[in-house]
């Protein structure tokens, strides 16, 4: 089985994250943003967009609901 280094996986997923947060003022709204930056990264819209909503509550930019 072909697995992924963790470290990558971690650095990708920062990366598109911080992509979806810069480019969302370029976009109508966060989705957009997401389903733009999800397709070229290559992972699925749903992960990235659940990535930043949990990193969004961990540094406290929004509550848990």
């Amino acid at each position: 089985m072909n697995k992924t280094p963790n470290k990558y996986f971690s650095e990708m997923r920062e990366r598109a994250m911080r992509m979806v947060l810069d480019n969302q003022g370029q976009q109508e709204s966060r989705l957009s943003a997401t389903l733009s930056i999800a397709s070229k990264v290559g992972c699925a819209p749903q992960a990235l967009n659940e990535w930043i909503r949990k990193a969004d509550v961990d540094t406290g930019r929004v509550q848990r609901r």
